[in-house]
């Protein structure tokens, strides 16, 4: 049987290779539920979905741990993203490939499967309330994602329509979110000009190049299924919250050193590697057994396709190449470590010699589009998420009976 060339399937011979089966006993699994299974396209065979074996495969480790490197089984359901080989893909659409000419709103507009109607039309700008307008005033020279916070705390009980629950009301609700958390960040009154542009304007004096450049990268970043902030977006939205305060949960899990406090330390190494000797500062890094930030990743053993993207449009587009080409090189090749898109995203902000801190405002920016997404998800689910936890903990009465 020929070997799937569909990331998210594989073949009989696959799936029962990588679970160490027989044939019959996929087949057994696949009657109980345990593995999808559909017919393929160009043959009578059927073909399995790839991320119900790997789960399988890792509930049937010792322990029913994963495997080193190997993601915990999946938690939920969602038709929103996944994530493979060669990158995210966003309801059927590869990420890498929409980032070639899609904008950040078109791409929210595929992650919240909005048909007909255009949640990103001039008319839908958020409402801004005097109390809105003060918080914006008062911490202008606060630090961005802080103030979006703070500003997106009130939108809800400002908006009229923002507990809609039509498909369409929450898409324009979704919409609004994104300008407004755009808005806040960068400083500006909302606006229906796209977001990338809305960037350009703000950081780099309009220049159509960079444009271009933030367009690629917002659609890259808009969504990466359940990451930390994602999950605790959905677990906000379960309660029945709206999507202004689902999104603020998004914002404070962002600000974590382990998740979007990546970004500026990849900043700050790529801004060492850039002033004198690079090839003797990557080696002493690597020598001395230090941390390489924006490199390797959980999920992409072997690179990470949003960075292998991002990183030859900053190339071809003019960046250094000792940090966007060299340095990748030879940290790869000395570590086995891919880099990922922190690091493409450091490159990208010292290229247009942005502060440190913008690449997670860039971050948060086009993530908004993948939060509203899973929130207007897991709302129309309607179900509450309440995991419950493995006790680990001494047994009753060994405490002196309290």
């Amino acid at each position: 049987m020929k070997k799937s060339s569909d990331p998210l399937y594989l073949t009989a011979q696959e799936a029962a290779s990588e679970l160490s089966i027989s044939a019959a006993t996929l087949y057994a699994y696949v009657s109980r539920g345990l593995v999808r299974s559909e017919p393929s396209a160009d043959s009578r065979a059927r073909r399995y979905r790839a991320d119900d074996v790997r789960a399988l495969r890792n509930r049937r480790a010792p322990g029913g741990a994963a495997r080193a490197g190997e993601a915990d089984p999946p938690v939920l359901d969602s038709a929103i993203c996944t994530i493979t080989d060669q990158g995210s893909i966003y309801r059927g659409v590869h990420a890498v490939a929409l980032s070639e000419h899609a904008t950040l709103e078109q791409t929210a507009t595929l992650l919240w499967d909005v048909g007909a109607t255009d949640p990103f039309s001039a008319g839908n700008l958020p409402v801004l309330s005097p109390a809105m307008r003060a918080v914006a005033a008062a911490t202008a020279g606060e630090q961005s994602m802080s103030r979006a916070a703070s500003i997106l705390a009130l939108a809800g009980d400002a908006d009229p329509r923002a507990f809609n629950r039509s498909r369409d009301g929450r898409a324009e609700v979704g919409a609004r979110v994104m300008r407004l958390l755009a808005a806040s960040i960068l400083g500006v009154a909302p606006s229906a000009t796209p977001l990338h542009r809305q960037v350009a304007e703000s950081w780099t004096q309009g220049d159509r190049a960079s444009a271009d450049l933030f367009r690629r990268a917002l659609v890259l970043l808009a969504d990466h299924e359940l990451n930390a902030s994602t999950y605790a977006v959905r677990c906000a939205a379960s309660t029945g919250l709206n999507l202004y305060d689902a999104v603020v949960a998004g914002l404070v899990a962002l600000k974590g050193p382990r998740h979007g406090g990546a970004g500026p330390l990849a900043s700050h190494m790529v801004a060492d590697l850039a002033s004198g000797d690079f090839a003797a500062k990557v080696r002493e890094r690597i020598a001395l057994g230090d941390r390489i930030p924006g490199f390797g990743h959980a999920i992409y053993q072997n690179g990470d396709p949003r960075a292998d993207s991002l990183l030859a449009a900053l190339a071809a587009a003019g960046a250094d190449p000792r940090l966007a080409v060299e340095v990748p090189a030879r940290i790869s090749d000395a570590t086995g470590l891919h880099p990922n898109i922190d690091f493409a995203l450091a490159v990208m902000m010292r290229m247009f010699g942005l502060p440190i801190g913008h690449e997670s405002a860039l971050f948060a920016m086009a993530r908004s589009a993948g939060w509203a997404a899973h929130a207007i998800e897991q709302l129309a689910s309607g179900a509450l998420i309440r995991p419950r936890a493995r006790y680990v903990g001494p047994a009753p009465g060994r405490n002196g009976g309290f």
